[in-house]
């Protein structure tokens, strides 16, 4: 009988630790996930932050702006093209000039926020990015996607960013801006980081990028 119950009490360990180690694998892949891949950026690569005044670094100083900050963590050169108070409509007209101009090898979009505070709907935002991200590709430019948050007591992106991630195979950064805009001591308003907060942004793109293999 002493047996049988130690056997038992030994089987029952074996599956306590089996099912241990596939939550640990299960907890890794969730946290860790499959970023869509990136080339490798060479040293002289350039990079394009496009977007508003999220990338353009309303609220700090302009070597304080996520783009700057960027910059130097990842040892490439990145062009800050933010403009204020632009919505996604004004970018999409935007955006191909300035895929001219800067000739990156990379995009790192985000956009859409203004459409957001002036109740322009999702679904325009949507269609707009889309449509960047066409444009982008067509000339040979890859692509990151940052989500931008909502407005409102407990800033969230739209679904929207996932989904286009998902549709068009992205690098995606949906967390850094939720988490700065929910916490007052990473905002110089409302709507907008301040240093400590873009520098938050910053090592979050670099550390997805890296992630992605691009750096």
């Amino acid at each position: 009988m002493r047996l049988a119950v130690g056997s038992a009490r030994g089987a029952l360990r074996k599956l306590r630790y089996a099912l241990m180690l596939l939550l640990g694998t299960c907890a890794l892949a969730a946290c860790g996930g499959d970023a869509a891949r990136l080339s490798r950026l060479p040293a002289d690569a350039v990079v394009l932050a496009f977007g508003d005044s999220l990338t353009f670094g309303t609220g700090a100083q302009p070597e304080a702006s996520y783009p700057a900050v960027l910059e130097t963590l990842i040892a490439r050169k990145v062009w800050k093209a933010g403009v204020p108070g632009e919505v996604s409509a004004a970018g999409l007209a935007r955006l191909p000039s300035a895929l001219d101009y800067y000739q990156p090898r990379l995009l790192i979009l985000c956009h859409g926020g203004n459409d957001f505070l002036r109740k322009l709907g999702d679904a325009q935002a949507a269609e707009n990015l889309r449509a960047m991200i066409r444009i982008a590709k067509q000339r040979g430019v890859e692509v990151m996607l940052i989500a931008v948050p909502k407005p409102g007591l407990f800033p969230s992106p739209p679904d929207f960013y996932a989904e286009i991630a998902k549709e068009f195979g992205l690098p995606y950064e949906d967390a850094a801006l939720k988490t700065i805009l929910r916490d007052n001591e990473l905002k110089s308003d409302i709507a907008h980081p301040n240093a400590r907060g873009y520098a938050k942004l910053a090592q979050a793109v670099a550390a997805l990028l890296k992630k992605s293999g691009a750096v």
